[in-house]
């Protein structure tokens, strides 16, 4: 009986110690001032989404779901539910196919970019003369070929390969592949220029990645007789999973946002439209059904570049998860051997268990 007592009052301490571990510390005087002075930082960023994404957000939801007609006594709402977005999809001649159009485009574009934007940062961490200056002419066109500029570029064609250097590619590549897909491809080849100006910034967040690799992993691999391709797949490739996502998502919205997309036209156009179906309130709902094709987008390369965890982690993960296993039949053994120990208390209380007398003797 004294070693059941015993038992229920160790496990009682443990239980003490155990809750006093979980229990939260309270933070001092400093932490709560630097989570103030953190917060402040925060305010200005919370104020300019709240009144500049926000209320605008809130706003192009309404107007896409009523007919604005702008009139001399200011704008006419007129509640149309889902209209606008039914007419988009049924009755829209060009929407649907630049719609296609742009998804097709983007999904060829991206990988192209990022790839092009990965090798021109492994050659330029590389140990050769004149680094800044190869990183300003890559970076260059960021800064200078934007808005007007590019569009005046691009109108008199120095943002494309001409027709007769790609007509040769154009004709091998819809022999091969159907229209749907060799149309973005061939456009692809002709716009080259153009999307090799994007990558500037993604060259940047590459260099930045490849500069915090640890120097020290190269050298053991190569040690190990570790070739180049080799230290590429197991070293460098691993380290930057995070960096080819940032990557990814930033080329997707920057494709999308860009004054050269033809849906950003169209939504322009329809936006400035005279006519009674179009407006603001369809410019509103084609602005909604072309964000949500965006977001999609960015989350179908979220979900092929997440990092997954390596084998490491895995071993870590299962180690946790065998001592919780190991933690619950411990428990499930305490509360076995309690219930015991009440079960025998009862039945000699009741008379059922006899404790017999022994003397000194053990008889």
């Amino acid at each position: 009986m004294s070693e059941y007592v015993a038992m229920e009052d160790l496990d009682r301490k443990a239980k003490r110690a155990r809750k006093k571990e979980l229990k939260k510390i309270k933070p001092g005087n400093l932490e709560r001032r630097e989570a103030r002075v953190g917060y402040l930082f925060m305010l200005p960023w919370i104020i300019g989404a709240a009144m500049f994404l926000a209320y605008p957000l809130g706003a192009s939801f309404y107007y896409a779901l009523n007919n604005i007609r702008i009139t001399t006594m200011g704008k006419v709402f007129t509640f149309v539910g889902y209209g606008n977005f039914t007419q988009i999809l049924l009755s829209d001649a060009d929407f649907p196919v630049q719609l296609v159009d742009y998804i097709l485009s983007t999904v060829i574009s991206v990988p192209i970019i990022v790839v092009f934007a990965l090798v021109i940062a492994m050659m330029l961490n590389q140990p050769i003369h004149g680094k800044g200056f190869f990183r300003a002419v890559f970076f260059l066109p960021v800064i200078i070929v934007s808005g007007p500029i590019l569009s005046m570029l691009t109108e008199q064609g120095a943002g494309s390969i001409s027709a007769i250097d790609t007509q040769a590619i154009g004709s091998a590549i819809k022999g091969v592949l159907p229209s749907i897909i060799a149309d973005p491809i061939s456009d692809l080849f002709e716009n080259m220029i153009t999307i090799l100006w994007y990558s500037g910034v993604q060259i940047l967040i590459f260099l930045s990645g490849l500069q915090k690799i640890d120097k020290s992993m190269y050298e053991a691999a190569k040690i190990d007789g570790g070739s180049g391709w080799e230290c590429f797949w197991k070293i460098t490739l691993p380290n930057l999973k995070s960096m080819i996502l940032l990557n990814a998502v930033y080329t997707v919205v920057f494709i999308s946002n860009n004054d050269q997309n033809a849906i950003i036209g169209l939504i322009k156009s329809s936006m400035f439209s005279g006519t009674k179906e179009k407006g603001y309130g369809y410019a509103s709902a084609m602005a909604w059904l072309y964000a949500l094709i965006v977001l999609i987008l960015v989350g179908l390369f979220a979900l092929m570049l997440t990092t997954r965890k390596g084998a490491y982690e895995k071993q870590v993960k299962r180690a946790k998860k065998a001592v919780k296993t190991e933690a619950r039949q411990r428990k499930k053994i305490e509360r076995r051997n309690r219930r015991n120990a009440k079960r025998i208390e009862r039945q000699r209380a009741r008379g059922k268990i006899i404790t017999r007398k022994t003397d000194s003797t053990g008889y």
